[in-house]
């Protein structure tokens, strides 16, 4: 009987799933998907996971509910945490070397201070920082 597109789009996901799960190589899932489009019929369909244990994709293991999210062994939020402080700590010490550069310009013009320039530096920058902590949630006290 032939085989639907639907149908090899179901075997693709069990394949998926078993490529995540270790049991088959990048090599073999590769090889597999090849074959699994240019299959005609059920029977070709079958042959691609007939060595491989039955997997019901409706009752996929979900990710636990409250654990930060780990990629690689690493804690994705402890990561954006880190960078985002690196980038606040870098705003800051060039908004401050800004400021003191103006600082001592004005000083040395006998205390007339020029236009405070320092915040086209800090400003912009400073409000790309600010959305971006906002959208990632990292500055909401509830999401930690």
């Amino acid at each position: 009987m032939r085989a639907s597109d639907g149908d090899r789009d179901n075997v693709a996901s069990v394949l998926r799933e078993h490529y995540a799960q270790g049991r088959l190589t990048g090599e073999e899932f590769e090889q597999r998907l090849e074959q699994l489009y240019t299959s005609k019929t059920y029977g070709e369909l079958a042959t691609l996971t007939s060595d491989l244990p039955d997997v019901d994709l409706r009752e996929l293991p979900r990710a636990p509910v409250g654990r930060p999210e780990r990629r690689g062994g690493r804690d994705i939020r402890g990561a954006q945490s880190k960078n985002l402080k690196a980038a606040w700590s870098a705003w800051a010490a060039a908004s401050s070397v800004n400021w003191v550069i103006w600082f001592i310009i004005g000083a040395t013009n006998g205390l007339d201070f020029p236009y405070p320039w320092p915040l086209w530096v800090m400003g912009p920058w400073g409000v790309v920082l600010l959305i971006t902590t906002l959208s990632t949630g990292l500055g909401d006290k509830r999401n930690r």
